[in-house]
């Protein structure tokens, strides 16, 4: 049950003045909370749009604000009491389509004459319901709001959309703005600044996550772990240095040579957490540690290079518009335990064999490009192989494999373990990659940026024109 506390005199805790006397602290004017008890709220909306506004009580009607929304067994209710418990408000929330997509709707926002008198009662159901939304997974989150109260959604940061007619009454359909995936890939739009005049991996292959040595059919990659994840979690930190470098290499088609590590921390034995972790990951691949660096009394810290060969590597940026996207990931496994909704662990119970035919995959079906899904998710790796393209992108959400054990937002925005994203031409073969899933959900289009295709044919803005900054490859 999700709880939001509203109104004037709201207190998230102890004041100074409430330590030092032991006054009780103020409670607030009014809380919101999910209700399975939704009688109270039904008899509130008919009150409100049927016998007060006629909504629903015209002629050609029934006589009931209730439609095939409320029998969804999906649909949350989220209600206001005031301090006494009396119902001052409600609303409905719910993904629109049977399966739940990350496209969400709400309505039949209703508040009493006396949670109108309180001021702050239906923005707080608003902010409240598009938490919950978003919390659940939602990439779009859609109202139909009475034109009489467009500016009221606009003052809240919803934004226009079209006008729209519901009970014979003119409504304006709005639409909440929904960042995460923006926020997503935040961490990536420092980089052009930071690297500029570098340019790493060379002509053709700026952005690229792995480089080619020049005069040779050499692939380098190097990637860092996160210092706070090392800590937490060494022998995970260890596997994902393996993984994580070795997807690199297998995004440009190169098949492993070897690793070099760079492993710190307070201590031999916690340094022997993480050497565990990537000694077993390193087993699990069947490819070689051929050497490295340790270092004890310090900070946790962990990075890895890998080593890999290739005479034609497939480029990231080698995308043109009107090529189709493929997604082609491994659904298997499930959230390591402590990093719910970020990050996917598939590849930790897999076979020697099926890691490796993952690892092929692109080095067989050699398409126009091809990246590995990163700490971006799905919409910001998107992002950053269009933009090394010069184009656009746009994403069927409809179509992108996904696990059923995770949401549309917590997909799109994760590490998932094993994904790599792909663009080609039409009729080009789907990679073999074992156990992973693929499916051609998107294109390359003229412009830049990354946009969400619904089943409805909206399109709805994801990403920026420019992920990184770096510019075409």
């Amino acid at each position: 049950m999700q709880r939001a506390a509203g109104g004037r005199g709201m207190t998230a805790g102890l004041g100074l003045g409430e330590v030092l006397t032991g006054a009780p602290p103020a409670r607030p004017a009014f809380t919101i909370e999910q209700t399975g008890d939704v009688a109270a709220y039904r008899a509130l909306r008919r009150e409100v749009f049927v016998e007060e506004q006629g909504l629903f009580g015209g002629p050609g009607t029934d006589g009931t604000d209730r439609d095939d929304r409320d029998d969804d067994p999906r649909l949350v209710v989220l209600v206001a009491h005031d301090r006494d418990g009396t119902l001052l408000g409600g609303v409905r929330l719910g993904p629109v389509t049977d399966h739940d997509i990350g496209w969400w709707f709400g309505g039949r926002l209703a508040v009493t004459h006396a949670g109108r008198r309180l001021r702050g009662v239906g923005a707080a159901l608003v902010r409240a319901a598009r938490a919950h939304a978003e919390a659940a997974g939602a990439l779009r989150f859609d109202a139909e709001v009475q034109a009489a109260n467009e500016r009221y959604f606009a003052r809240l940061g919803w934004r226009r959309v079209r006008e729209v007619t519901v009970a014979g009454r003119p409504h304006v359909l709005m639409r909440a703005p929904v960042g995460r995936l923006a926020a997503a890939a935040a961490s990536k739009q420092p980089l052009g600044g930071l690297l500029d005049g570098l340019h790493l991996g060379g002509a053709g292959f700026v952005g690229d996550d792995g480089a080619p040595v020049p005069g040779t059919d050499v692939i380098a990659a190097c990637d860092a772990i996160l210092p706070s994840m090392v800590e937490r979690d060494p022998e995970w930190a260890g596997w994902c240095g393996v993984l994580v470098n070795l997807n690199d290499l297998a995004a440009m088609g190169a098949a492993p040579l070897g690793l070099l590590d760079s492993v710190a921390g307070r201590d031999a034995a916690f340094v022997g957490r993480v050497l565990a972790g990537l000694r077993d990951a390193a087993r699990a691949y069947d490819v070689p540690v051929l050497g490295g660096h340790t270092q004890l009394g310090v900070p946790a810290a962990l990075s890895v290079t890998a080593l890999g060969r290739t005479d034609a590597p497939v480029p990231g940026g080698g995308g043109r518009p009107g090529q189709r996207v493929r997604l082609t990931a491994d659904l298997g496994g499930g959230w390591r335990p402590g990093y719910s909704g970020r990050q996917w662990d598939s590849t930790s119970t897999r076979r020697t064999s099926e890691l490796r035919a993952m690892l092929g995959a692109v080095g067989a079906a050699r398409p126009a490009a091809a990246k590995d899904v990163s700490m971006a998710g799905v919409a910001g790796t998107l992002g950053m192989l269009a933009e090394a393209g010069g184009c656009g992108a746009v994403l069927d959400v409809a179509a992108v494999p996904r696990p059923a054990g995770a949401t549309a937002g917590d997909w799109l925005t994760c590490f998932p373990g094993f994904a790599v994203l792909t663009a080609d031409d039409a009729g080009r073969p789907a990679l073999d990659a074992g156990p992973a899933t693929g499916a051609e959900c998107g294109e390359l289009v003229p412009g830049g940026g990354v946009a969400l295709r619904w089943p409805d044919g909206e399109l709805t803005d994801a990403l920026p024109a420019a992920v990184t900054g770096m510019g075409r490859a």
